[in-house]
């Protein structure tokens, strides 16, 4: 009884090429073979089959019952394999395939986005998902194996765990303050913290960037208002409940009642980073996506901020 496993794949081409030329020496030319090769081939798999698969004439060859219920399926068979060459030759070449990519919650404002839509639109066949999460959440996840890549963020300090993942510097993100529109500083091309020492700050508690940021600026501020969502946070400042500090990394997704002023204290930035794990190369289409993030360009209100406006 014949099975699936006793065809050979050159067997089963060299036999399509015969049916489809209707010559066992006609076939042999673009298939690489001798004539007699080519007769070995097809009596092998008529071996196989139990029976002739060609019944032979004065001029050439047809297929007989047999040969053409096996070839339905034999072209089917190597149409799958030859796709199935192609799909991992694209994937090899990162123009396929799939790409999971990790990102922190103000990176998705417009850094990832604006990446996203360039590498989609270099690479369409390439299946893309986006995972948002806190940097120590997508770093786990990157050692789990449920990402390909992640853009996570550190400040100098180095709390975030890199154990055993490469970090790709992308930009250094500068904080700035958020005013409402009617604050006296509103329209200023920079503030120092201490003029805002009586202000109220709508911050997600606990604040150590911020409580430490202002007792280098000479002050403990006392007022605050506990608000997490960066999506909220905007709306408190334009209702005038308080001002907010915030990354430059978040100012493309901020309204347009709120003002945004860079800070002229000395107030490191926070460093953003591209991972992939240490111990693999990245993928091409990992390797394509950190190269686009490299060449993202910030906009013009940060870039005012890194230059020290």
């Amino acid at each position: 009884m014949t099975s699936a496993h006793d065809f050979a794949w050159a067997d089963l081409r060299v036999f399509c090429e015969v049916a489809r030329l209707g010559s066992f020496t006609a076939a042999a030319e673009p298939l690489g073979y001798t004539q007699p090769g080519v007769s070995r081939r097809i009596a092998a798999l008529e071996r196989t089959v139990g029976g002739p698969l060609f019944a032979r004439q004065a001029r050439g060859v047809r297929l007989t019952p047999v040969g053409e219920a096996l070839h339905r399926h034999a072209v089917d068979i190597l149409g799958r394999l030859e796709a199935a060459a192609a799909e991992m030759s694209a994937v090899s070449r990162g123009t396929a395939g799939r790409l999971r990519i990790g990102s922190f919650h103000s990176a998705n404002a417009a850094l990832v986005p604006a990446t996203l839509r360039r590498f989609i639109n270099d690479f369409p066949l390439v299946e893309t998902n986006i995972h948002e999460a806190v940097s120590p959440e997508l770093l786990d996840a990157l050692r789990g194996g449920t990402l390909d890549v992640a853009v996570v963020s550190d400040y100098p300090s180095g709390a975030l765990d890199a154990d055993s993942v490469r970090l790709i510097h992308l930009l250094d993100d500068p904080l700035l303050v958020a005013l409402p529109r009617t604050h006296p500083f509103a329209n200023a091309a920079a503030v120092h913290l201490r003029d805002l020492a009586e202000e109220t700050w709508i911050q997600a508690s606990p604040q150590p960037l911020l409580l430490a940021a202002c007792a280098r600026a000479g002050f403990q501020p006392s007022k605050f208002i506990d608000v997490h969502s960066w999506i909220a946070k905007p709306g408190f400042v334009a209702a005038g409940l308080g001002i907010s500090l915030l990354p430059g990394l978040a100012v493309a997704a901020m309204r347009a009642d709120i003002a945004i002023v860079p800070v002229l204290d000395e107030i490191a930035p926070r460093q953003v980073f591209a991972t992939v794990l240490a111990q693999d190369a990245p993928s091409p289409a990992a390797a394509a996506f950190i190269t686009y993030l490299q060449e993202w360009h910030s906009p013009e209100c940060v870039r005012n901020s890194l230059s020290g406006r």
